[in-house]
């Protein structure tokens, strides 16, 4: 019953938007399609940014030292740190005598006859020397072997189209999660260790050529079919400690358009389907007898600015029957296509009257935590 309440409300909040937005008149138009370009100071300034971008995704790809490993000697290791687990193996002649301590919160340990000494930022084999030179003090010609048993101190996260593989045997962890990093790793290797990316047709694709890393608050993507296909190394980055790395759905699962208003069919469409205004309106089932095809509306870039998003105006009569191919506008994911049934025209009203429906399109949890609340839905029981 309570589902069928919600279902009643949200059809009559979708219906109840779209017949303020069918009865309004108003004076000025909007973007034509034909006249929208980007200025020429963002395309400038989108141009710098993704040069930028990819020098720096060129420098983490050839890294010799971060926060997890150094070279030494040309062999990449670990950077032992806070946390973690060391063997320390004393070799009496042919006897080994192991011992394990766990680095403290200060970067120190304590072994044999020797306390406090400081081991974080420093290799195994940095160690080594170190308890060499220091037992010499109390044994003649010592023998010492460090390593890292276990690896606590650096860690990245990795999130989206991660495989869940059958652990029960090996006993790893697999998906999307919290991963110890054990020294240098890129990229590639981090996302196979940890699963690999979901492929298959009955789930959704990863989309390798838009990979999200987070570092120290700053957003980079890094397209790793190049690596994979292309031998384009560059892109393949050496992972550091406190990375963020999100793994995200194909664009044909996951972007989406909205075609609302005079049409068939309203609702929600795959991109790759209703790429362009022609084929989204088609997809809607074509344009209701009472439309105002010289008139449609393409809301931009709502979810990155609501204040100020961009609507574009198209004439669908145009294309139809002059064949004017410039206003059949190639679609963005989010993008909205309304199809009036009155011209309209103040874009400020337009907004102010198409916002509630953008809201629950774009945020539904907006609508859920507004309506369908214990209190609310407890003052509509007793209302009906």
């Amino acid at each position: 019953m309570k589902c069928n309440v919600q279902y009643i409300f949200i059809a009559f909040i979708t219906g109840l938007f779209v017949l303020i937005l069918s009865s309004c008149t108003f004076e000025t138009k909007g973007i034509p399609v034909k006249e929208f370009k980007p200025t020429m100071a963002a395309e400038a300034a989108d141009v710098k940014q993704k040069k930028e971008m990819e020098k720096e995704i060129v420098r983490m790809s050839r890294v010799v030292e971060n926060n997890v490993f150094t070279e030494r000697r040309g062999v990449p290791e670990y950077k032992i740190g806070p946390g973690d687990v060391l063997i320390i193996t004393f070799w009496d002649r042919a006897k080994s005598v192991p011992y394990s301590t766990v680095v403290r919160p200060d970067g120190k340990i304590s072994y044999s006859y020797m306390d406090d000494i400081a081991v974080a930022g420093l290799t195994s084999h940095e160690v080594d020397e170190i308890l060499t030179k220091a037992l010499k003090e109390y044994i003649r010609n010592p023998r010492v072997d460090v390593v890292v048993k276990e690896y606590r101190s650096k860690s990245a996260l990795l999130f989206g189209q991660i495989n869940r593989l059958d652990t029960s045997i090996s006993g790893i962890g697999t998906g999307p999660g919290k991963y110890p990093l054990m020294g240098k790793t890129r990229i590639l290797d981090f996302i196979v260790m940890a699963g690999g990316p979901i492929a298959g047709e009955e789930f959704a694709n990863a989309d390798l050529r838009k990979v999200e890393v987070v570092r120290k608050g700053k957003s980079y993507t890094v397209n790793l079919y190049k690596a994979m296909f292309k031998g384009d190394m560059s892109q393949n980055i050496v992972i550091d400690d406190g990375d963020i790395v999100t793994v995200p759905e194909l664009p044909t699962y996951g972007e989406r358009v909205y075609v609302f208003g005079e049409v068939n069919s309203q609702g929600i469409y795959k991109l790759k389907d209703a790429y362009d205004l022609l084929a989204a309106v088609s997809k809607a089932g074509g344009t209701t007898r009472v439309a105002v095809d010289s008139d449609i509306k393409i809301i931009r870039g709502y979810e990155e600015d609501r204040e100020k998003p961009i609507i574009l105006a198209a004439n669908l009569d145009e294309i139809l029957k002059k064949g004017d191919m410039a206003q059949n506008v190639s679609l963005q994911n989010g993008d909205v296509v309304y199809v009036p049934r009155t011209a309209i025209g103040d874009i400020n009203e337009f907004i102010l009257n198409t916002t509630p429906l953008l809201n629950y399109l774009l945020y539904p949890d907006t609508y859920r935590d507004a309506y369908f609340n214990p209190d609310t839905m407890l003052r509509f029981k007793k209302i009906h």
